[in-house]
C-alpha cells in the first residue's frame, strides 16, 4: 500500500479544486526510491504545459491537474484528470508496485473524469486528452 497520510496531499487537492484558487495541478512523488510514501512535490498554475516540465523520466509519479477548454463558442468546462506517470528509466520495482499503488491514490484523489497514464511527455499533449474529455462529458455540439 502507499502511504498518503501526508495531510499536505489533502491541502493540495482541495486547492486545485477551488475556483477560487490560481492553482491547476499537483504533483505526487515518492519521498524515496526505497519508500512507498508520496509526498506533494509541486504544484503549479500552468496546466498540462507545466506539468510535461516538472515530470521526471527516472521516477513514477502521481499528477492532478485541472483542465480548462471550451466546449463549444458558447461555454467554458473544467475538468479534472489523473495522470499516473511512469518514467521511461523509472525501476522495474516501482513500476511493479504502481498498479496497487495508483488504486490507493484514486482513494485520495477521489473526483477526476479521466485517468491518462502516462509514459512519454506526449502523452500529456493538450488536445487528445481534451477530446477525451468532451467524450466523457456527455453533450457535445461540435461533432466531436
Amino acid at each position: 500500500m502507499a502511504d498518503l497520510s501526508d495531510p499536505a496531499i489533502n491541502e493540495a487537492y482541495l486547492d486545485v479544486r477551488s475556483d477560487k484558487s490560481e492553482t491547476t495541478w499537483l504533483l505526487l512523488d515518492y519521498e524515496s526510491d526505497r519508500s512507498d510514501k508520496l509526498v506533494v512535490t509541486k504544484t503549479g498554475t500552468g496546466g498540462l504545459a507545466e506539468i510535461k516540465d516538472a515530470l521526471d523520466d527516472s521516477k513514477a509519479s502521481y499528477a492532478y491537474v485541472r483542465v480548462r477548454y471550451a466546449n463549444d463558442k458558447e461555454s467554458q468546462r473544467e475538468k479534472f484528470i489523473l495522470v499516473v506517470w511512469i518514467g521511461p528509466s523509472c525501476k522495474v520495482m516501482r513500476k511493479a508496485k504502481i498498479s496497487v499503488h495508483a488504486a490507493d491514490v484514486k482513494g485520495v484523489l477521489r473526483v477526476y473524469s479521466i485517468e491518462v497514464a502516462a509514459r512519454e511527455r506526449d502523452d500529456l499533449n493538450e488536445e487528445p486528452i481534451v477530446k477525451r474529455l468532451r467524450k466523457a462529458g456527455g453533450a457535445s455540439y461540435d461533432g466531436v
